[in-house]
C-alpha cells in the first residue's frame, strides 16, 4: 500500500470514529484531505503524513506546574477518582495522558499507544524528540504513558498531567513535549504553590513556552492557578498575594491569560476567623466555578477549533509560504544566474587564451576536446553554484505549523529545475488558489453550521422551544389544542433534533 493511500485509510478510518463521536467534524476530514494533496505536491508535507495527525481530534487540556503545586490533587478531585499520586517529592517525570475508559479499572498504557494512533496529539512524536535528543525517540515510554479512567468526566476530552518543572527543566526532550502539547491543547492550567515563590527557571520555562501565543487568538487558553491559597489566610492578604503573583509573572512577559486562586477543602485548615475563612472560600468557589465553566465548554472550542484550523492553513499556504518561497527561490535563480555569467565568461577567457597561443590552429581531437573540457568545467561549477546557494537561502526557511518550508525549497531546486525559466513554485498554480478558496468557503459554512446548533441570535428558536415546553406541561390542554403555527414549528425542531436546528 502506497505511503498516500495508507494515509487516506487513516481519514477514513477517522471519519468512521467521528460519526459515533463528533459527527460535526466529518466534512472537515475531506477537507484536511484536500490540503493534504495541496502540501504533498508542493512538498510541505512527506507523503503519508496529515495535517489532521497535527491536531487533537479530542478536546484537549494540559495541566503544568512544579512539584507540590496541587496539580495531581486537582485532577483526582475533579475526576472523583484517585488517579495521579501526589506529594511534595517527584513521583513521575512522565506525561500522562488521561481518557475516559468504561472499565470499572483504571489501566495504564506505554508510550507506543500514543505514538502510534492518529487520533491522539502524539502521533509519531518519537521522530520529533529523536531530532532534538538523538535517542531518545526510541524511548518513548520514558517521556510518555496513557491511564484509561472510569470517570465520566474525562468523556469526550483528553487530560495531560505534565511532569513538574523541576525535574530537569532544560531536558530538551521534556521541553520539545511541552512545547507541543500547549500549542495543540485547547486549555492550560499552570499551577503555582501559593507557598512558594516560583524558581526563575519555571518561570523562564513557562515564559519560553507561551510567549509564541501572547499576541495570538489562543493567549486566553492560559489560566493560572495559584494554589494552596489558604495557607494566607492567618494572615489575611488574599489580594496582596494575587497582585504580587500577578506582577511577577507579568515581568516575564505572562500576563495573557486569566489568573484564579484555589485550595482544597480536603487538605486545608481552616483559621478561627470564620468572616476571614468565609471570604476565601466565598472567592475560591468563584474562581473554582469560573475554571469548571472552561473545561465545560471544550468539546464547543475544540470543534470550533479544528474546523477554523483549516482556513488558517488555507492562509498560510497562500499568505505566507508561497510568498516566502518565491522569495527564496528569487534570491536563489539569481544568485545562480549570475555565478553561471561569470563561469562563462572567466572558462570562455581561458578557452580563447588557449587557442590563441596555438595559434588558432588545433588539431580536430583536442578543439573537441577543448570544448568538451570547457563544457565539463561550466557544468561542474553550475552544479556546485546551485547547491552552494541552496543551502544558504534554505537557512531562512524550516519546519512550521503549516509544513516543512525547507523541504519545499529543496523540491523547487533540484538538478532539472531550470534558474533561467522563472515559474511558480512547484504545486501551486491558479487551479491550487482556486481549491483553497474553496476551502475557505467551505470552512465558512461549516462554522455557519455550528453557530446554528450553538446560539440563537433572532431568538425564534428559544421562543418555539418555550411554547413547546409550556404546552407540553399544561395537562389542560393537549397538543392539538396548540396554536397551528407553533405545533407545526414544535414538529419542525423534533425533526431536525439530531441535526442542524433551524426554523422554517
Amino acid at each position: 500500500m502506497s505511503r498516500k493511500n495508507y494515509a487516506q485509510n487513516r481519514l477514513a478510518r477517522l471519519k468512521e470514529h467521528l460519526q459515533h463521536e463528533n459527527s460535526d467534524l466529518m466534512e472537515a476530514v475531506d477537507s484536511y484531505s484536500e490540503l493534504d494533496l495541496i502540501a504533498w505536491r508542493m512538498g510541505l508535507l512527506p507523503r503519508g503524513i496529515s495535517y489532521a495527525n497535527h491536531i487533537s481530534w479530542w478536546p484537549l487540556v494540559s495541566i503544568l506546574g512544579t512539584f507540590s503545586a496541587g496539580k495531581s490533587s486537582f485532577i483526582n478531585t475533579w475526576l472523583g477518582e484517585d488517579v495521579q499520586r501526589s506529594g511534595n517529592q517527584a513521583v513521575d517525570d512522565r506525561f500522562t495522558v488521561l481518557s475516559y475508559g468504561p472499565d470499572k479499572k483504571i489501566k495504564t498504557l506505554p508510550g507506543q499507544a500514543l505514538d502510534s494512533d492518529p487520533r491522539f496529539p502524539f502521533y509519531q512524536i518519537s521522530k520529533d524528540i529523536e531530532g532534538v535528543s538523538p535517542g531518545d525517540g526510541n524511548r518513548i515510554d520514558k517521556f510518555l504513558q496513557m491511564k484509561v479512567v472510569p470517570s465520566e468526566v474525562l468523556r469526550g476530552k483528553l487530560v495531560i498531567d505534565s511532569p513538574g518543572f523541576d525535574a530537569d527543566e532544560q531536558r530538551k526532550s521534556t521541553l520539545r513535549l511541552t512545547k507541543h502539547i500547549v500549542r495543540l491543547s485547547d486549555l492550560v492550567l499552570v499551577f503555582f504553590d501559593a507557598r512558594h515563590p516560583e524558581s526563575g527557571a519555571m518561570q523562564d520555562t513557562l515564559k519560553h513556552l507561551v510567549e509564541e501565543h501572547v499576541d495570538s487568538m489562543d493567549s486566553e487558553k492560559f489560566i493560572y492557578i495559584l494554589n494552596q491559597i489558604d495557607t494566607s489566610a492567618a494572615d489575611n492578604n488574599l489580594e496582596d498575594i494575587v497582585a504580587s503573583w500577578r506582577s511577577s509573572l507579568a515581568q516575564k512577559g505572562l500576563s495573557a491569560g486569566k489568573f484564579y486562586v484555589y485550595f482544597n477543602d480536603e487538605i486545608a485548615v481552616p483559621v478561627e476567623d470564620k468572616d476571614v475563612w468565609s471570604s476565601y472560600k466565598r472567592k475560591r468557589d468563584q474562581d473554582h466555578k469560573l475554571i469548571m465553566g472552561h473545561l465545560e465548554s471544550l468539546n464547543t472550542v475544540r470543534t470550533y477549533r479544528i474546523v477554523g484550523n483549516l482556513k488558517l492553513l488555507a492562509n498560510d499556504i497562500e499568505g505566507d509560504v508561497i510568498p516566502r518561497l518565491k522569495t527564496a527561490l528569487g534570491k536563489w535563480r539569481n544568485s545562480v544566474r549570475i555565478t553561471d555569467l561569470v563561469l562563462l565568461t572567466l572558462i570562455g577567457l581561458i578557452a580563447l587564451v588557449v587557442w590563441f597561443k596555438t595559434g588558432f590552429a588545433l588539431a580536430t581531437w583536442k578543439l573537441v576536446a577543448l570544448i568538451c573540457g570547457t563544457l565539463a568545467a561550466f557544468i561542474f561549477g553550475h552544479y556546485l553554484a546551485r547547491r552552494g546557494f541552496a543551502s544558504l537561502y534554505n537557512k531562512g526557511l524550516g519546519d512550521e505549523d503549516v509544513g516543512d518550508l525547507g523541504a519545499a525549497f529543496d523540491k523547487n531546486t533540484r538538478w532539472f529545475r531550470s534558474v533561467w525559466l522563472r515559474r511558480n513554485p512547484v504545486g501551486w498554480s491558479t487551479g491550487v488558489r482556486r481549491k483553497l478558496d474553496r476551502i475557505r468557503n467551505k470552512t465558512e459554512q461549516m462554522i455557519e453550521h455550528l453557530n446554528s446548533k450553538n446560539s440563537d441570535p433572532s431568538g425564534q428558536l428559544s421562543n418555539v422551544l418555550s411554547s413547546a415546553s409550556k404546552a407540553k406541561s399544561a395537562d389542560a390542554k393537549p397538543l392539538a389544542a396548540m396554536p397551528m403555527a407553533s405545533a407545526h414549528a414544535g414538529d419542525k425542531i423534533a425533526e431536525n433534533g439530531s441535526g442542524e436546528r433551524k426554523i422554517s
